[in-house]
């Protein structure tokens, strides 16, 4: 008999086969009410310097915001738009220093102990809600192939090795348009579910299924080391940056009664 659930999570990081590490992650517990939990991935883009720090300053500004979040007063929704909007303003302050304009895209999730989640994202980062292996849900690229896909001019199996792919349609740190602005929420989490957020150093490596099998056979950071160990592999020399986090319920069983004699 189970007695309710617990989180378990963890996150992953891993250069690729590029010269510099441009990707950020982090997964935070608040720090003065224990179930809330802030999963945040940013994918910098901007040459050597200009990519980390744009996605350095994602994570800075999710900090500052999750120490100062209120819980029970304050909407994980408001938290999550002032995340985007101030960690945007503050990236394009940071092109003054850098070499290249810098972009991030963004991937969070902020879920109460209850299992409610709210998400927000921007680019072609990823949420996904996998339960018992199967996608419940996903959030939907802001990229030029997702518009071709949008329109019905190419099929999905096209999308995934289209010489497009890595045009944006919009992300943090854009000058000529503000950030797109995609808040959803997922069902309340139940024992089995998982949320994870990532880059496209990860999924475009994987049937989607393939992600969910994996994520609901392991705890997280096995589950994650199996995904970037065969995204790696898959990706025969040409990765780019990956980062995830994942945050898994397990159920928690009631002991069993001693008999009495």
């Amino acid at each position: 008999m189970t007695r309710g659930f617990r989180f378990a999570a963890a996150t992953g990081l891993h250069k690729g086969d590029r010269p510099y590490q441009q990707d950020q992650v982090l997964v935070l517990d608040h720090p003065r009410v224990s179930g809330f939990i802030l999963a945040v991935v940013a994918d910098g883009m901007g040459g050597r310097s200009g990519g980390r720090k744009a996605s350095d300053q994602v994570l800075m500004t999710a900090r500052q915001l999750f120490t100062r979040y209120r819980p029970g007063q304050d909407e994980p929704a408001d938290l999550l738009r002032q995340l985007l909007e101030e960690a945007h303003m503050v990236i394009k302050l940071t092109a003054l220093s850098s070499e290249q304009e810098p972009h991030s895209t963004l991937a969070a999730f902020l879920v109460t102990p209850r299992g409610e989640g709210t998400w927000v994202h921007a680019g072609d980062s990823r949420i996904y809600h996998f339960r018992q292996g199967r996608l419940r849900k996903r959030t939907r690229d802001h990229s030029y192939v997702q518009m071709l896909l949008d329109r019905g001019e190419i099929t999905e199996a096209e999308a995934s090795s289209h010489p497009q792919s890595n045009i944006l349609m919009g992300c943090l740190g854009m000058t000529a348009t503000p950030p797109p602005m995609a808040i959803d929420t997922n069902d309340p989490l139940q024992p089995g579910d998982v949320l994870m957020a990532c880059s496209d150093g990860l999924w475009p490596y994987f049937e989607t299924q393939e992600m969910g099998s994996v994520l609901a056979q392991h705890p997280p950071r096995v589950a994650i080391e199996l995904l970037m160990n065969e995204a790696r592999a898959r990706s025969r020399g040409a990765g780019d940056n990956i980062s995830l986090a994942v945050l898994k319920v397990e159920a928690l069983i009631e002991p069993p009664e001693f008999a009495h004699r």
